[in-house]
């Protein structure tokens, strides 16, 4: 019996391990590159959607425009956003989860409002 318990408990640990790798930045940025490789994202940026795309996202842009032109996508902004997703990534790895948050918010202003 004990030999079970052990063995079931072992299996366990690269289940605790994993999921105390997935900081709360983590997920940010891992939730914003899906965002980005979703159809509507595409659309903006001329690339070609990927199947891992965002399951929350519009298969296409909605008619009009934002009510804020500073939410207005636009491809090179997406870039720099991609560049501060990186430099978020970096930061989360160093442990700093306030620089990444605070790069993440940046990113996500940069990024705008995609359809």
């Amino acid at each position: 019996m004990l030999r079970v318990l052990s063995i079931g408990v072992s299996s366990l640990i690269p289940l605790v391990a994993t999921a105390a790798a997935a900081t709360p930045c983590a997920e940010q940025i891992a939730t914003i590159e899906r965002r980005l490789e979703s159809p509507g994202a595409k659309a903006v940026t001329g690339g070609t959607p990927t199947a891992q795309g965002s399951p929350k996202a519009l298969a296409a842009p909605p008619a009009g425009r934002p009510s804020d032109p500073a939410t207005v996508p636009d491809a090179g902004r997406i870039a720099e956003a991609r560049g501060l997703i990186d430099k978020a990534r970096q930061q989360d790895r160093a442990g700093d989860e306030r620089a990444c948050e605070d790069t993440m918010t940046r990113a996500k202003e940069h990024i705008g409002a995609l359809p």
